[in-house]
């Protein structure tokens, strides 16, 4: 595969014409996504409340990552999507609400008996090769993970390196990872085993950053923030 973005080509006209107005509006809308998955977390987590994986939420997240930027925020696609610089095909349009809806099922079943990993990289993946969205499937997906990773370890994460934050700042073993899962798919088999390794590296290295910051006298330094 090669090193290019994924993106989906049925993706709408932005509704903001200047590339420079555009990409602050995108960063803005990434941090606004995140806050809202660090408060999601704090529900679950801090508030005692139990953990429900609901498509109200998916289409918030949505909502927030492209708020300002397309009509179809917080909505499912109306139509059929590719995906440039994929194999894969997308499902119908019209089957889209049913597939997120057992989406939301398999993760309920799953949650107590299935590791953290194994949930964040099946929603991260799964959501993608749903593509519910004319844009921002990516930046949902891997929000959305978290959230569901977090929520199922009972805590948030230390580390400012976040695993969205690692994967939005180089995608390709990402994209790569997504590629070989879609393979397995559609070999008839759920394998995310090359998406786990990946998101076990970015753990590991969230971790560290949290004991880097506890030990460098720096650390109250602030740090670019990339989630898109």
């Amino acid at each position: 595969m090669s090193g290019g973005e994924r993106h989906s080509e049925a993706a709408s006209p932005s509704l903001i014409t200047d590339p420079i107005e555009e990409a602050i509006r995108e960063s803005q809308n990434a941090l606004a996504q995140f806050d809202r998955v660090l408060d999601l977390i704090d529900h679950v987590a801090r508030d005692a409340r139990p953990f429900r994986l609901r498509t109200s939420m998916i289409l918030d997240l949505h909502r927030l990552a492209l708020d300002g930027l397309s009509n179809y925020a917080g909505n499912y696609r109306p139509a059929d999507v590719a995906i440039g610089q994929s194999k894969h095909v997308p499902p119908a349009a019209h089957l889209v609400p049913g597939l997120v809806e057992e989406m939301c099922d398999h993760v309920m079943a799953n949650f107590e008996t299935a590791t953290a990993l194994h949930l964040c990289a099946y929603v991260m993946w799964r959501l993608n090769w749903i593509h519910p969205f004319t844009d921002g499937n990516g930046r949902t997906s891997r929000a959305l993970a978290y959230f569901v990773l977090c929520t199922r370890i009972g805590y948030r994460l230390p580390g400012q390196q976040t695993l969205p934050e690692q994967i939005a700042r180089d995608k390709s073993p990402y994209y790569a990872a997504l590629e070989v899962a879609d393979e397995h798919w559609r070999e008839g088999k759920l394998d995310l085993t090359d998406l786990e390794q990946l998101l076990d590296r970015c753990l590991a290295a969230q971790l560290l950053s949290a004991y880097e910051d506890a030990t460098n006298p720096q650390a109250a330094t602030s740090k670019e923030r990339k989630l898109h």
